[in-house]
């Protein structure tokens, strides 16, 4: 058993948010009890003792849609890359990363980001993949260095006919083969989903090859008109709104992920709705990529499940909380936007989608939830209430205040020191990886 304590819970339990010198006892995988951390103390003196005292003691975090192979992107040049719009960052920058990734580079990707997740105390992770330079064989690459490092993750390839229908077919394949090994396996910690990129590059009958290897319970991952350019294609092609068309090809549900939304309108919306589909919002990426602020706060106010992504943008979800914060309300031009629909997606919204595929309830510290528990090091100048926990959370706490890090009740990193992994010769071979993937695509 573990005690963590003596430090400020915040459960994300409603029944009891916030508890003044509490601690939480895990026992294996799930939590015990959460309650007064003198008493816990006396009643389980044999327990092994975590400090957090002066600190927060709060759910661990997760990541509804990220990026790993884009890991070794960081600082790239590359020759002649000289972006016009959206279609020439996917095409110039990402779409030939991931022609020349092989696959121990996607395993250091994987590793580097995987560290860095733990860094910034997310634990769950719902990656979306591609790399058509080596696309067999490139989910379970990633799920070996999950778990080495300890990390929950759902995995998909991003399939797409950009690369030919032959990487096309390999690319179901991928996601057929992953889904039953996370099947037969039925591990709490590794889950697989249908991945695709998005649907101006997916052809009728690859969307249906997509289907056919969708077993029950198994939803799709897919970008859903990140860019204007997406919503121009579907409705020159096929007379119709994308979320329309996916509805034709029978992908919504409640096991479907969609990212971005930034081009949909009202009916889309309610067909979202009404088919139970999830969204999840992505703002710095949509920034970054100058694609447009997507309507999420109508998306959330219509009862849409929506939640917090970073697109491999950061790792940090709290800085997600805050860029999206800010967002809405430029955007709106409305000061009062944003300050009760983002942190519910962030703390609520993340744990609900996660909890369509794995089945300890996360993202809560209560009696037999996950194991998953993070000490941030925050010291409040001014009081922490259950009704101002969000707003300390806003304006201060970011991911690298995260001290110790703890998944499915093992301890990942402890006072900032990660115990699963030799961190300098992990990031030495990251490096190594990145040289070596900025050579083959420079030449």
């Amino acid at each position: 058993m573990i005690l963590i304590g003596k430090g400020t819970v915040v459960t994300r339990d409603d029944a009891n948010p916030l508890i003044p010198d509490g601690g939480v006892l895990l026992d294996g995988t799930s939590i015990l009890k959460v309650g007064d951390y003198e008493t816990l103390k006396k009643e389980y003196p044999d327990a092994e003792i975590v400090d957090a005292h002066g600190q927060i003691i709060m759910p661990a975090l997760i990541n509804t849609h990220e990026h790993i192979y884009s890991a070794l992107a960081r600082g790239l040049s590359i020759n002649g890359y000289d972006p016009k719009g959206f279609l020439d960052i996917l095409n110039g920058l990402w779409w030939n990363i991931d022609r020349h990734l092989t696959l121990d580079q996607t395993y250091h990707s994987a590793i580097a980001t995987y560290i860095d997740c733990i860094k910034n105390g997310v634990t769950t992770v719902f990656d979306h993949h591609a790399s058509f330079g080596s696309i067999e064989g490139s989910l379970f690459r990633i799920a070996e260095a999950a778990e080495k490092l300890g990390v929950r993750t759902c995995l998909c390839y991003e399939v797409s006919d950009r690369d030919g229908k032959e990487k096309a077919k390999a690319s179901v394949k991928e996601n057929a083969d992953f889904i039953q090994y996370t099947l037969k396996k039925d591990s709490d910690m590794l889950k697989a989903m249908m991945g695709m990129h998005a649907q101006f590059t997916i052809s009728d009958d690859t969307f249906e090859l997509c289907r056919e290897n969708m077993p029950e319970g198994v939803g799709a991952h897919i970008h859903v008109a990140e860019g204007i350019e997406d919503l121009h294609d579907c409705l020159w092609n096929y007379g119709k709104r994308i979320v329309n068309r996916l509805m034709d090809h029978d992908l919504l549900g409640p096991n479907t992920l969609t990212a971005h939304c930034i081009y949909v309108n009202e009916q889309e919306m309610d067909l979202l709705k009404e088919t139970d589909t999830m969204v999840v919002h992505n703002p710095e990426s949509n920034m970054g990529n100058a694609c447009g602020c997507p309507p999420t706060m109508r998306i959330f106010q219509k009862g849409i499940l929506t939640g917090l992504g970073t697109d491999g943008y950061t790792h940090d979800m709290f800085e997600s909380y805050k860029v999206a914060n800010v967002l809405h309300k430029h955007s709106l031009c409305d000061a009062n936007a944003a300050w009760g629909e983002v942190p519910e997606m962030l703390f609520k919204g993340n744990a609900a989608i996660a909890n369509r595929y794995f089945k300890a309830p996360l993202g809560v510290l209560r009696e037999g939830a996950a194991a998953d528990v993070v000490i941030v090091k925050y010291d409040p100048l001014t009081p922490m209430t259950k009704d101002n926990i969000n707003s300390h959370m806003l304006f201060g706490i970011n991911g690298a205040m995260v001290q110790t890090t703890i998944c499915n009740g093992k301890v990942l990193m402890k006072d900032r020191e990660l115990l699963v992994i030799d961190e300098a010769k992990a990031m030495a071979d990251s490096r190594q990886a990145a040289m070596d993937l900025a050579k083959s695509i420079n030449g």
